[in-house]
C-alpha cells in the first residue's frame, strides 16, 4: 500500500510521491524561511514575475497596445492594468517621498523666517516712528518761541505724540501680540480663534478655517508639504477616471468606459514610469529643464500613438483628439484639481 501524507492545509490525504496537494495545490513540504516568506509576499502582492517585465516592456516601447491586447483577451501574459498601475504608483511615490521630505524642510524655514521677518518689520515701524516722534518732539521745543505754543500746550501736544495709539499696527490681519500672549498662557481655543477674528456666528466650514489657520500659525507652516504629498496619490487616483470620461466623449461608439479606463489605467502608469525615471537620474545629475519640458511634450507624442494604436483611427484624428484632451486636461481639470488638493490638504493640516 503506497504511503499517504495528509495536506496541512486542507487536511486531505494523498500520495507521499506527490510534491502537491492534489485536492487544493498546497505545496507537501513545509518549506517556510524568512526568503520564503519575503519573496512569496513580494511575488503575490506585485506580481513581480515574467508577467511584469512583458507588460513593462509592451508599455514603454509600443503605446496603446498593452491595452489593445488586454481588452482583447490577452490578459494572462500581462499584469492587470489596476494592480501595474498599484505598483507603480507606490514607487513613484515612494522615490518622490525623498524630494519631499527635503522640500518640506525649505518650505517650512521659509515660512518661519517670513513671520520671523514679520515680527521684525513691526519691531522696527515702532522703533523708527519712536525716533521720528522724539526728533519732532525736540524740534517743538526749539522752535517753541517761533511757533508761539506755551509750556501747557507743548506738554499736552507731547502727550498726545507718546500715545501708542499713534504707532501703526503692521499685522497678519488678526491681533498678532494677543494671539501669541493667548498661545503662551495656553488659552483655550475659542479665544485664540477670536483674537484671529472669528466672529461668533461663524459657520461650522469657517470655524474649522479658523481652526487650521491657527494650527498653520502655532506650526509656522511645517509639515505643509507632508500633508500635501499625502493627499496627492488619491487626488490622481480620482482624475484617472476624469481622463477616462474625455475618452468616453471622443470615442463615443468605439468601446465601453471600461476600455476607456484599461487605456487610461496604462497611459497613467507610463507617466509614473517616466517621472520614476526621471527622479533617478536627478539624483545623480540635474537634468535641464529644457529636457523636462521636452519629456514632458512626449507624452503628448505617446498618447498620439497610443490612441492611433488602441482605438485603431487615423494618424489625424488621433493628433486631433489627443491635442484637445490634452489641451483641455491640462488647462481645465489640472488645475481645478490642484485647488482642490491645496485647499483639502489645509484642511487636514
Amino acid at each position: 500500500m503506497p504511503a499517504t501524507e495528509q495536506c496541512k492545509n486542507c487536511e486531505q490525504t494523498f500520495d507521499s510521491s506527490f510534491e502537491y496537494c492534489p485536492h487544493c495545490g498546497m505545496e507537501a513540504t513545509d518549506n517556510l524561511t524568512v526568503g520564503v516568506l519575503f519573496s512569496n509576499t513580494i511575488e503575490n502582492y506585485f506580481s513581480i514575475d515574467a508577467r511584469f517585465f512583458r507588460s513593462f516592456v509592451t508599455l514603454m516601447i509600443k503605446p496603446g497596445v498593452l491595452a489593445r491586447r488586454f481588452v482583447d483577451g490577452k490578459r494572462l501574459k500581462y499584469l492587470h492594468p489596476a494592480q501595474f498601475y498599484l505598483f507603480i504608483s507606490v514607487v513613484f511615490f515612494f522615490i518622490f517621498s525623498f524630494s519631499v521630505r527635503k522640500a518640506d524642510n525649505e518650505v517650512s524655514e521659509v515660512i518661519k523666517k517670513g513671520l520671523e521677518r514679520e515680527v521684525n518689520l513691526d519691531s522696527l515701524a515702532v522703533n523708527v516712528d519712536s525716533l521720528e516722534m522724539a526728533d519732532a518732539r525736540a524740534a517743538l521745543r526749539k522752535n517753541q518761541d517761533v511757533i508761539g505754543m506755551s509750556d501747557d500746550e507743548l506738554m499736552v501736544l507731547d502727550s498726545v505724540m507718546s500715545s501708542d495709539s499713534q504707532v501703526p499696527n503692521i499685522s497678519l490681519g488678526f491681533k498678532r501680540k494677543l494671539l501669541d500672549s493667548l498661545i503662551a498662557v495656553g488659552a483655550p481655543l475659542e479665544q485664540k480663534l477670536k483674537a484671529m477674528g472669528m466672529k461668533e456666528d461663524t459657520n461650522a466650514f469657517g470655524r474649522r478655517f479658523y481652526a487650521q489657520m491657527l494650527k498653520f500659525y502655532e506650526k509656522q507652516g511645517g509639515g505643509i508639504i507632508q500633508v500635501l504629498y499625502d493627499t496627492i496619490p488619491i487626488a490622481m487616483f480620482l482624475l484617472l477616471p476624469l481622463f477616462a470620461l474625455f475618452l468616453k466623449i471622443f470615442y463615443w461608439k468605439p468601446a465601453t468606459f471600461a476600455h476607456h479606463l484599461v487605456f487610461s489605467f496604462y497611459f497613467f502608469t507610463f507617466i509614473f514610469t517616466s517621472f520614476c525615471v526621471m527622479l533617478l537620474v536627478n539624483k545623480v545629475w540635474e537634468i535641464p529643464i529644457w529636457i523636462e519640458v521636452l519629456i514632458c511634450f512626449s507624452f503628448i507624442v505617446y498618447l498620439i500613438i497610443a490612441l492611433r494604436n488602441f482605438y485603431r483611427s487615423s494618424w489625424l484624428g488621433a493628433f486631433f483628439k489627443a491635442s484637445i484632451i490634452s489641451f483641455f486636461y491640462m488647462l481645465v481639470i489640472v488645475p481645478v484639481a490642484a485647488i482642490g488638493i491645496i485647499m483639502v490638504a489645509f484642511m487636514l493640516y
